[in-house]
Parts: C-alpha cells; structure tokens; sequence
C-alpha cells in the first residue's frame, strides 16, 4: 500500500505467465551473419549445419546468456533482433487509469475484464437498493466487492456513493431501466421480492445474467476501477514500455506496475533491455 496526494492506493499483483527465452532472438541474430559457430552456446553452433530437433529446440529456449544479444543490444543498438523473444504478464488490480496509459504502447498484445459483461454485481446492488435497501445498503454491497485501487474506506464511499447517485438519476430518466439492468427471466424477483432489499440481491445474483449490462451503465465508473488483464510484450516493445514507465515523469500508478512487472522478469531478459548502472 502506497499514500499518493493523501490518499492511500494498493499496489497491482503481477505474475509472468509464460516466456520464449532467448534463444530464438540469438538463433534470428546468428543467421543475419551467418555466424553460428561463434557461439558460446552449443546448440545454436549446431545449427550451421542442421536443423533442429525439438530435444534442440528445448535447449535453444533454455539458454541463459548470449554475448552476441548483449553487443546487439549495448554497443550496435541492433534492437530488432530482440523482437524474437516474447513475455506474457497476467496483471491484477491496476486501475483503468493505467489501462489508458498502457493503450499508448501500440505493440503489445493486451487483454482486458471487461465492463461491458462483469458489472452485473454492482447493478444487482443497485436494483436491490431500490427496495427498500436505499443508498447505504448499495455502499455497503459494492464496498465488500474491493473494486478500487484506493483503499480509504471514506473515500471509496465517496466514490460508490457517487456511483448511486448517477444510477438514480438514470432510473428515473429511462421508462426501461430494469430491463436495462437485469435480466429477463430474473424481472419476476422485483415484484414478488418487494420491499425485501437482500432476498432480491441474493436472487439476482443467482440467476442469469443480464448479457451486455455494462453498455447501459459503465459511465458510472472512474479510472479509479480495478482491472486486471493479459499483455504480451516483445523483448524491443518491453524495454521502451519500462524505460519509459519506471521513470519520475510517468504516471505513478504505471511506474508502481512497471516496477512490479521488472520483479517478476527474469535477469537474463533485464540484462538486454536495462541499462547496468
């Protein structure tokens, strides 16, 4: 947990889910100049004069240091080779704030929860609190979801309470919002659980959901939201995003990931893309 501004944020939680290694990238460089027998590694020698097996191609991907990657990388600049080696990071409890910093990165492969089809809990909130529940029972509902990278209780009421307020405004606007926000085989609930505030939540949230309910309603939320998502980033498009992201000038809710992403990558790929100090 981190204080910024004077509010107190968590910290995302990365795990690195899969990586190529670099051998392939040595292999791609080696074949540019016809150079395998300079190798220091064994199995990327063999492959002057055959092809690889797949017992070969285990070893390639398993090498842990390339001097040729390292010339490549800090004396030529010749960073299109490392395009070869790809990581993948499955990232939890960043905000939609970074999210829009992360779009700015155009090679990357990125996968995210979206709103559109996981906003059923904090509608079925809301729905409930119409009966009888009021504004009180929606925060207290939506505040044990630990949806926001804020953590002062104060001000995410602040901020759920915000979110009640706009989904009133809206009910009273739209002649159809239930059937907006829920499901059509759930709309019995409302009327034969009147008045009954937590039965009517209980029941919603154990039928169907409703297909598609955040395009109604995700303008109630704020980059203050959790995400969680998937990226996928070549070894080139991994060093400009942390060179960039662990920096004083970046957003400090995306430095706080690029930091925990560099913990979780192994050395041998921080060796090409990190300058040694």
């Amino acid at each position: 947990m981190e204080e910024m501004y004077g509010i107190k944020y968590a910290k995302p939680e990365v795990v690195l889910l899969q990586e190529t290694g670099i051998g392939v990238a040595e292999t791609a460089a080696r074949t540019c100049y016809d150079s395998f027998s300079n190798s220091e590694n064994d199995v990327v020698k063999e492959l002057e004069t055959i092809l690889p097996s797949a017992q070969m191609c285990e070893s390639l991907n398993n090498i842990e240091e390339s001097q040729l990657l390292d010339d490549l990388a800090w004396t030529y600049f010749h960073h299109s080779i490392l395009e070869h080696a790809n990581l993948s990071y499955l990232i939890r409890g960043t905000s939609r704030g970074v999210l829009q910093e992360h779009a700015r990165h155009r090679i990357q492969a990125i996968s995210v929860r979206s709103t559109r089809y996981t906003m059923s809990s904090l509608i079925n909130a809301f729905v409930a609190s119409k009966q009888g529940g009021g504004k009180e029972f929606f925060i207290e509902k939506v505040l044990a979801f630990d949806m926001f990278v804020t953590v002062d209780e104060a001000y995410n009421r602040l901020e759920i309470g915000g979110m009640h307020e706009k989904l009133d405004f809206q009910s009273k606007q739209v002649e159809n919002f239930y059937e907006l926000a829920v499901a059509k085989s759930s709309l019995g609930f409302l009327k034969a659980l009147q008045n009954k505030p937590q039965e009517l939540y209980d029941a919603l949230q154990a039928g169907k959901k409703k297909r598609n309910v955040g395009d109604a309603f995700k303008h109630i939320i704020t980059d203050n939201v959790k995400v969680d998502m998937v990226v996928t980033f070549n070894l080139r498009s991994l060093k400009n995003y942390l060179t960039l992201r662990d920096s004083g000038a970046a957003y400090f809710q995306i430095r706080w990931l690029a930091q925990e992403m560099m913990k979780v990558t192994p050395q041998k790929y921080l060796d090409l893309i990190i300058k040694k100090k």
